[in-house]
């Protein structure tokens, strides 16, 4: 909705500072989108004087004109336009003026002659739909004044986002009235006197008018205006148009869109010869479209309709998409002399259907869709009618055609003062709240009871159907931003928050400081995204499929984020984001046989591709391999305090969608957490991605549930370790874990720390089929110093357990 502020200013006070009211705006509900500044648009074009005239020499329809911009000397310029003559003031735009449609002015030749700016038509400056010669402007026009100024086009244009549930605030009254009550300011009404020529035909005597639907269309009325004269529309009529959003078309159509921006009012103009019959009247039917029913609407499209669809018609044909678009056959045009003027509260449901259904989406239907009000129509059809036949010099038959057959009755409502302020959490005084609800045009009286207001909403709020409705109102105009800042009351009560809180910050920490960004993707998804990431659906269930999906592919509920995250993958891939990096932290559903409700679980899954950073001159970081997975891991297990991590290696059966040899389940203890690995190949590029691809996937509440934030503290050693080194000599098949696991158990209390610093394999040296594993092994005491028979002692014994539980040799 695009509200100009010189417009709103003559029905209501518009603060000067436009900054602080659109913050105002934003407060109360109604968003500023964009703030522009219509002068702007006519930067180097100002008015100038045309002092010589003559024919081009090699054009029989061109002329070179010599004009005063009153910029010092007059400039050349070469015009096609016929009514061009020497003493007139035109328009001029400049070198340098940028015309609507992008068209900038440059200095050109034109068959040999230099010139250097245009004189312009009214189309050309976007202020009227005439182009056949020069606007010529009247003689008083001051010359090198820019036109903007001198036509008084200097504006103010707020794009608002108005909600759905508002549609009292698409018009320009609706949102007088709306900054009436935010600044406690009066408000005139627009106000156009109807004169009916008493002489004229009645228009019952014109028309009749059919409704075959209530529940389509609860009101319709005609007008008839005849003598009507369509041409150019008044600067004034041209201007508020253009300030709208609209083109100026005419003088008939820009009244009818004149009336719906002003109050919100849709209307329609046919040529009454075009819809009369054999007996000289227009017969006027409300019905459904037929099935397969053909219509052409003003834009020239041909269109194919259906039932669904409501069409005015006469008995022959359709003549209009109700509350959409009217027909090119009916259309006002330089020949109509008597004009047929709708006036009509069509349903907000066929018409919202009808206007996406054919993609045809226009003022009137978004008006439409959000709910006309059925009760001021007939008078705004007379003050639309009043205005037609002023700038078109017809006159008003007397009379109107009025079908209404099903009325909106307002809503009566109760208004507890203590129980709204009790709720608000601020004492608003009764004068006013008496006040805000009056000025939103609500009438206000007193109860028996000196506490309550009995309210009577207006028909034009469909939104205020409750108490609470009202609540809202009052509190958003008085300002939310006054209500003081209070803590919950009772006795014995404080606030928490709970282990999963606690761990999902930790969670997000952790992922951040190990260098994975926070996304967010679809809970829908494809029914094939698990067999596409080669996934076993072993212990997930069944799908959760959507009754009403958006679309095919995304027609059930996900199973696992990692398709998500790998379709993100893809999607930077593709535009040469090498690096991607990425976590979410989400809801999995399955659904199991028997049970109406699915389960919900939350997960935590990463992919990361490409390598940590980019390549430098002097070095090249090394892509993403299973360790990096494993080691974000880690660091999060760190930081939960999670018991006894530990890596399980997968094989390929146990999950296809992984590397083999290069895929572990993680488990704490005896609770498994999730997987970690690089992805295959191939699911990789069912993806459309690259690979390599290192992905994990974690179940958040089983990570809550082992996680051990709050940790014991652990005193600084004060006592020397002593660190000794061992290579083991084992098979190919004894995992770090099997040696890691048996020296802790050997090593007891007195075995601090293992760190693994070397792994060699060499058949001459070490054997066919067997690898050396070099640990670092620090023993400490915590209340002495350890002597070194103590420590020989805890080290044999170490030996000597892992070589007897692994078959292995210590390596000379």
């Amino acid at each position: 909705m695009k509200v100009s502020l010189k417009w709103l200013s003559e029905y209501v006070d518009v603060p000067s500072d436009v900054k602080a009211f659109c913050d105002r705006l934003d407060l109360t509900g109604t968003g500023v989108e964009a703030v522009e500044k219509t002068g702007d648009a006519f930067d180097g074009v100002v008015v100038g004087y045309v002092e010589t005239c003559e024919q081009h020499p090699d054009s029989d329809h061109m002329h070179v004109v010599t004009v005063d911009v009153g910029a010092g000397e007059p400039v050349q310029i070469v015009c096609g336009a016929p009514n061009i003559a020497q003493g007139i003031k035109v328009p001029v735009a400049t070198i340098g003026a940028v015309l609507p449609g992008d068209f900038k002015i440059k200095k050109s030749k034109l068959r040999g002659i230099t010139s250097c700016g245009m004189c312009c038509s009214q189309r050309e400056l976007g202020m009227g739909s005439n182009h056949e010669g020069i606007w010529i402007l009247p003689e008083d026009a001051p010359v090198g004044m820019p036109i903007a100024d001198y036509l008084k086009l200097s504006d103010t244009v707020l794009d608002l986002e108005v909600t759905p549930n508002r549609p009292d605030c698409l018009s320009m009254a609706g949102m007088a009235r709306e900054v009436g009550a935010m600044y406690r300011t009066d408000v005139k009404r627009p106000q156009i006197d109807l004169v009916e020529d008493a002489d004229a035909t009645p228009a019952s005597d014109q028309v009749s008018v059919e409704i075959a639907d209530a529940s389509r269309c609860c009101r319709y009325t005609a007008r008839v205006i005849k003598g009507v004269q369509v041409g150019p529309s008044p600067d004034w009529l041209a201007e508020r148009v253009a300030a709208a959003g609209a083109r100026s078309i005419n003088n008939i159509v820009d009244v009818t869109n004149y009336i719906l921006f002003l109050l919100g009012q849709p209307l329609h103009a046919f040529d009454f010869d075009k819809l009369a019959g054999a007996d000289g009247k227009a017969h006027i039917v409300v019905r459904p479209a037929a099935e397969g029913e053909r219509f052409t609407t003003l834009d020239g499209e041909d269109r194919q309709l259906v039932p669904d669809m409501t069409v005015i018609a006469t008995p022959e044909r359709a003549v209009a998409l109700a509350g959409v678009m009217g027909g090119l056959e009916t259309e006002v045009t330089e020949a109509t002399t008597t004009v047929l003027l709708e006036a009509a509260a069509f349903d907000r449901a066929h018409t919202s259907r009808t206007s996406r259904n054919l993609g045809l989406i226009s003022e009137s239907s978004m008006r439409y869709e959000r709910g006309v009000d059925d009760n001021p129509v007939a008078l705004n059809a007379d003050m639309a009618a009043a205005l037609i036949a002023e700038v078109s010099g017809g006159s008003v038959c007397p009379g109107m055609v009025d079908v209404w057959l099903e009325k909106t009755d307002p809503i009566d409502l109760e208004f507890r003062v203590p129980r709204f302020c009790a709720m608000m959490g601020a004492e608003i005084p009764r004068e006013e709240v008496v006040d805000i609800l009056s000025r939103l045009g609500c009438e206000v009286s007193d109860a028996d009871d000196a506490d309550v207001l009995s309210v009577t909403a207006p028909t034009f709020r469909p939104d205020l159907e409750r108490e609470i409705d009202l609540y809202e109102e009052v509190v958003r105009l008085w300002g939310m931003d006054r209500i003081p800042a209070t803590l919950p009351g009772g006795r014995g009560r404080y606030g928490t928050r709970s282990q999963l809180e606690h761990v999902s910050d930790i969670i997000h920490r952790t992922m951040c400081a190990s260098g994975l960004n926070e996304t967010m993707t679809y809970s829908f998804a494809e029914p094939g995204d698990l067999d596409r990431l080669r996934m076993s659906h072993e212990g997930l269930g069944r799908p959760v499929e959507l009754i009403n999906p958006l679309n095919a592919d995304q027609s059930v509920m996900r199973q696992s984020i990692v398709p998500g995250l790998m379709r993100s993958v893809a999607y930077n891939q593709s535009r040469g984001v090498k690096n991607v990096q990425l976590y979410e932290m989400g809801a999995v559903f399955f659904a199991h046989e028997g049970k109406s409700q699915p389960k919900e679980r939350r997960r935590l899954a990463g992919v990361m591709a490409g390598a940590m950073g980019d390549a430098g001159w002097n070095s090249a970081p090394a892509a993403f391999d299973f360790f990096d997975g494993k080691g974000a891991i880690e660091n999060l297990a760190r930081e939960l305090a999670l018991p006894k991590l530990r890596f399980k290696a997968l094989s390929a059966d146990e999950a296809p969608h992984l590397q083999p040899g290069r895929a572990a389940a993680v488990l704490s203890g005896g609770t498994e957490l999730g997987w970690v690995g690089e992805l295959h190949p191939l699911a990789v590029d069912a993806f459309d991605a690259t690979a390599p691809v290192v992905a994990f996937e974690l179940d958040v509440d089983a990570l809550a549930k082992s996680a051990r934030p709050a940790r014991d503290y652990v005193d600084v050693p004060t006592f020397p370790a002593v660190s000794m080194d061992v290579a083991f000599v084992v098979d190919e098949g004894v995992t770090h874990e099997r040696l890691v696991q048996c020296m802790t158990s050997a090593g007891g209390k007195l075995l601090e720390d293992v760190r693994l610093f070397d792994v060699y394999r060499d058949e001459a040296r070490v054997g066919a089929g067997k690898k050396s594993m070099a640990y670092a092994l620090t023993y400490r005491a915590a209340d002495r110093t350890l002597t070194s028979e103590e420590v020989d002692k805890a080290h044999e014994r170490l030996v000597k357990k892992v070589s007897s539980a692994t078959g292995a040799e210590v390596r000379g």
